[in-house]
């Protein structure tokens, strides 16, 4: 019995599903709330320190616990930065790292295990330097120390106040949104939701209900082999079901994917950056399709048929031209 598994399945039905128990609990999610908030405050008025480095950084964040696709627009946003002159570099926390040294430099054959999964995949698609550690402060730091890039991206970091920022954008899943609408642990937020009208830039993963906030599609359309790297139409699966394995924030937006490319997926959920073992997945011979990000956690006992689909992030025209005009004001500022 996985009871992590049944934990996560528990509070992704309390906060996204029920509201019996989330209203139960509301008084919990009020002081976390109140706690949040007079945190900030310390931070507003010097209290609690802020470190500001020598280039900017811009947030790239999360109102909710869990994934909303950070990850692709992080990496949407390094290589457009790159293409415009910048050169960027990314900090994460390295959440589900098991490194016992922190901060690091990550690398294209860092062990996901020790520093992540998605700093892995950021250092793979990103083209640019990549450090982790819980410390932001440090982190960045090291990044500076071992890199020239010219402006930092972090992956999440909202809530890490320490660390001053000139850009906050914040990624909301457009499905799911804020689920029950109360803060920790009565429900999925972090902060109340009036922080968004203080951050620069909203992206919608999914449809957006608000025209000043900005559409993100995340898509895939090849499998790629995890053995072999051999790359396939995802429409090559459709002839009979699949395994589809996810260990992803809202794991349904990968098997909605699948279904929409004509697949039927035999669905296979585990919690957000859970640690595979073999015994994990299916071992009766049918393919099993994942996300790149759990791939990074098999690949040491991938099998023949075990596939990845990548992902990759499209944005609406006007997010760029807003964010470089950001990016513009700051520097001038």
């Amino acid at each position: 019995m996985n009871l992590k598994k049944i934990g996560a399945s528990v509070l992704d039905f309390i906060w996204y599903k029920d509201d019996l128990f989330g209203l139960i609990m509301m008084p919990l999610g009020f002081i976390y709330r109140d706690i949040a908030r007079f945190r900030r405050f310390l931070y507003r008025i010097g209290l609690l320190k802020t470190h500001k480095l020598a280039v900017p950084v811009v947030i790239v964040g999360n109102l909710t616990v869990g994934g909303t696709g950070k990850t692709p627009l992080i990496i949407w946003m390094a290589q457009w930065l790159q293409q415009n002159g910048y050169r960027p570099g990314i900090i994460s926390r390295g959440y589900g790292g098991r490194s016992e040294s922190w901060p690091q430099i990550v690398g294209l054959n860092s062990d996901a295990r020790l520093v992540g999964d998605e700093p892995v995949l950021l250092a793979k698609h990103s083209g640019c330097p990549v450090a982790v550690g819980p410390d932001r402060v440090a982190t960045a730091r090291l990044l500076l120390e071992n890199s020239a890039c010219t402006i930092i991206l972090s992956d999440d970091g909202l809530q890490h106040y320490a660390l001053a920022r000139a850009i906050e954008i914040v990624v909301i899943d457009g499905e799911r949104r804020f689920g029950n609408g109360y803060c920790l642990p009565a429900g999925p937020l972090r902060e109340s939701q009036d922080r968004l009208s203080e951050v620069d830039l909203v992206v919608v993963n999914g449809v957006k209900s608000d025209e000043a906030h900005f559409n993100m599609r995340v898509a895939g359309d090849v499998a790629v082999n995890l053995v072999s790297g051999a790359k396939v139409p995802l429409a090559d699966f459709s002839a009979s079901p699949c395994y589809a394995v996810a260990g992803i924030g809202n794991p349904a937006r990968f098997f909605n994917m699948l279904t929409n490319k004509g697949v039927t997926p035999i669905p296979r959920k585990f919690p957000d950056h859970y640690q595979y073992s073999p015994k994990d997945l299916p071992n009766d011979g049918k393919p099993v399709l994942m996300t790149e990000k759990d791939a990074v956690k098999c690949q040491a006992f991938a099998k023949d048929n075990y596939w990845y689909v990548p992902v990759t992030a499209n944005l609406e025209p006007d997010f760029a031209k807003r964010f470089l005009h950001l990016l513009g004001e700051k520097h001038h500022g």
